[in-house]
C-alpha cells in the first residue's frame, strides 16, 4: 500500500464535499506565517511524516499568531520526529472540539468487500476504541455496485449511539468518506478523530489514506513515487529500485533500504532473498550471527537474470557493506542458473571486494552453484555458493567466518577491460543492448552463446558470428529474455565477444554523488 500524507488525504476529502479545517501546507517559516494569517486565528502545526504518535514526539504544536506560527515552524522544519526529518507542515485552524468519533472504510479481504467502520466515540485507534466501547462500534460491508447511501450512514451513526441533528451530518460525512475511498481506490481511508465542533459542524481533524499498490498507476495525480507502504519517505535507492520493478512484471523485485550512514566494520551486510518465508528465515540466520541488515531485497517468482543483476547492483551500491548474503526458500521453482548469471555479471562489474555467500536452492541448483563459484574466481573477494540442503544458518556462519578473516584495508586493483567493438547489436525489452565483437566471435571455438541462449534466438552467420534469427523488433519486445548467457557464458567459456548493457537509471549518478 502507498501512504498519503495527511494534507493529501484532506485535499481528497475536500474534493468529495467533506468538511476539513481551513489551512494548507507550509515548507518554510514564511509560508507558515502566510497560512496562519489566512486562517486569522489560532492554528495547529502538524509535521507531515508517516508515523503515529506525532504529538508526543513534538510533531504537533500550536500558535496563536502568524509570527508565532513562523517561529514554531522554524523549530519544527528539519527536526527529527520519530526518525523522520520534517520537510512539510500542515498549518490549519485550531478547532473547538465538542466530541470525537472514528470513521473508516477499509478493504475486507476475507469478505471481498469494502467495510465501513464507525465509532461514536474517539480514541487512539479503532482497536482500542472497540476494546473499551464495543457497543459504540458499527461495522457494515458496502456493496460496491450500490454504494453507501445517506440513510446507510445515518443508520450506522444511530446504531453507534448518536442522536439529534448530528445524525444527518455524520451520515453525509460517511458517504463522502466512501466516495473518497472509492475514487482513489484506497485500501484504507480513516478519519481519527472525526470531530463535532462547538458550532455543531462535523469535520475531519485528521486522516490517513493508503492506496492499493496495483491502482497507483491509474492515479498519477496523487504524485506517489513508490507504490509501497513506507513508514518514511523513500530513499534515493528505494526510488531507483522501484523504477526497475514498476515496468518489468517478470518476477518480483522488492527492495527497501533499512539503514544509511554506517561505516565499514559496523557489521552491515547486503541481504538478497528469494521468496517471502525463506527470506525471513534467512534474515533471522544472518541476525543470529551478529550482522545487521543494510537492506531487504527479494527477487522471486521466476525473475529474469537481468532483474537479479539489477538488484545485486543496487544492493552493492549501498555502503560500505561488510558482506553480501543471498538466501531464499530452497525450493524455488525457477531455474537458479538465471539468478547465478545475474549475480556473476553484477559482481564482476562491481569488482566485488567483500565476501559473498549465496544459497541457490531450487531447479538446476548444481549448475547455478557451478556458474556462481566458477565464474567469480578472478574477483578479489571470495564468493561461495550453496544449495537447498545447506541450511541458512550454516551459510550465515560461513559469511561470519569469511568476514572475520577478510582484510578490508587491502586494496584490490581492477583488471583492465579489453576493448569491445559493437559490430552487431540489438535492443532488449528493458532498454538494454546486446552487442557482439565480431573480431572475437570469429576466433571463438566454442560458440557457447548459441548453445546457452535460452530462447534460442541466435544463429551463426557465414563467418561463424552470432546474429538474431528473428526480427530486431521482436527481440526488443521480449523474445530476448535477457538471460545474460551471451555475456556471462561468453566470458567464461568463449572468447569474450558478447556484451550486454542493462541500464539502471539514476544509479551512476547516485554512486558519483557518494564519492
Amino acid at each position: 500500500m502507498a501512504r498519503l500524507y495527511e494534507y493529501q488525504g484532506k485535499e481528497l476529502l475536500l474534493e468529495a464535499g467533506f468538511a476539513v479545517p481551513r489551512g494548507g501546507v507550509a515548507r518554510t517559516p514564511d509560508e507558515a506565517r502566510a497560512r496562519a494569517k489566512a486562517v486569522d486565528g489560532p492554528v495547529v502545526l502538524k509535521a507531515q511524516v508517516f508515523v503515529t504518535g506525532r504529538a508526543a514526539a513534538g510533531g504537533i504544536r500550536f500558535a496563536d499568531t502568524p509570527d508565532e506560527a513562523a517561529t514554531v515552524a522554524a523549530e519544527m522544519l528539519g527536526a527529527d520526529v520519530k526518525g523522520q526529518a520534517v520537510a512539510e507542515l500542515l498549518v490549519e485552524e485550531k478547532l473547538e472540539i465538542a466530541s470525537e468519533m472514528y470513521a473508516g472504510v477499509i478493504v475486507d479481504d476475507a469478505a471481498g468487500q469494502p467495510l465501513l467502520i464507525f465509532a461514536g466515540v474517539g480514541g487512539t485507534g479503532i482497536e482500542e476504541i472497540a476494546a473499551a466501547n464495543p457497543d459504540k462500534v458499527v461495522r457494515r460491508h458496502i456493496d460496491v455496485n450500490r454504494g453507501l447511501r445517506p440513510y446507510d450512514g445515518v443508520n450506522a451513526a444511530r446504531e453507534a449511539g448518536l442522536t439529534g441533528k448530528t445524525l444527518a451530518k455524520v451520515g453525509r460525512a460517511l458517504v463522502h468518506l466512501w466516495e473518497t475511498a472509492r475514487r482513489c481506490e484506497a485500501r484504507a481511508a480513516e478519519i481519527n478523530p472525526l470531530v463535532v465542533t462547538g458550532a455543531g459542524e462535523v469535520v475531519a481533524a485528521d486522516c490517513r489514506i493508503t492506496i492499493d499498490d496495483y491502482a497507483v498507476y491509474r492515479h498519477p495525480e496523487l504524485g506517489i513515487e513508490v507504490a509501497r507502504e513506507f513508514d518514511r519517505p523513500p530513499t534515493e535507492l528505494d526510488l531507483i529500485a522501484y523504477n526497475v520493478e514498476k515496468d518489468d512484471y517478470r518476477g518480483t523485485f522488492y527492495f527497501v533500504q533499512l539503514e544509511q550512514g554506517y561505516s565499514r566494520g559496523d557489521g552491515y551486510v547486503g541481504f538478497h532473498g528469494a521468496g517471502g518465508g525463506g527470506s525471513m528465515m534467512s534474515m533471522d540466520a544472518v541476525l543470529a550471527e551478529g550482522f545487521k541488515l543494510a537492506n531487504f531485497c527479494d527477487t522471486s517468482g521466476n525473475p529474469p537474470a537481468s532483474k537479479v543483476y539489477r538488484a545485486a547492483k543496487i544492493i552493492l551500491a549501498q555502503g560500505p557493506i561488510d558482506g553480501y548474503f543471498g538466501s531464499g526458500s530452497g525450493v524455488a521453482s525457477q531455474e537458479q542458473f538465471h539468478s547465478a548469471r545475474g549475480l556473476v555479471k553484477a559482481f564482476r562489474e562491481a569488482w566485488l571486494d567483500i565476501p559473498a555467500v549465496i544459497r541457490l536452492g531450487g531447479n538446476r541448483e548444481d549448475l547455478a552453484v557451478e556458474i556462481l563459484t566458477g565464474y567469480t574466481q578472478s574477483l578479489p573477494a571470495p564468493v561461495e555458493g550453496y544449495k537447498k540442503d545447506d541450511p541458512a544458518g550454516f551459510c550465515a556462519r560461513r559469511l561470519r567466518e569469511l568476514v572475520d578473516a577478510w582484510d578490508y584495508a587491502k586494496t584490490h586493483e581492477r583488471l583492465p577491460e579489453e576493448p569491445h567493438d559493437a559490430d552487431y547489436s540489438f535492443g532488449t525489452i528493458t532498454g538494454g543492448t546486446v552487442s557482439y565483437d565480431y573480431g572475437r566471435c570469429g576466433e571463438c571455438d566454442t560458440k557457447v552463446c548459441i548453445e546457452t541462449c535460452v530462447p534460442g534466438i541466435l544463429e551463426l552467420d557465414d563467418d561463424g558470428c552470432p546474429r538474431l534469427n528473428i526480427p530486431l523488433e521482436d527481440a526488443a519486445k521480449g523474445k530476448c529474455t535477457e538471460c545474460l548467457a551471451c555475456e556471462v557464458e561468453c566470458y567464461a567459456r568463449g572468447d569474450g565477444g558478447g556484451k550486454i548493457h542493462l541500464p539502471i537509471p539514476g544509479l551512476a549518478e547516485y554512486l558519483k554523488a557518494r564519492l
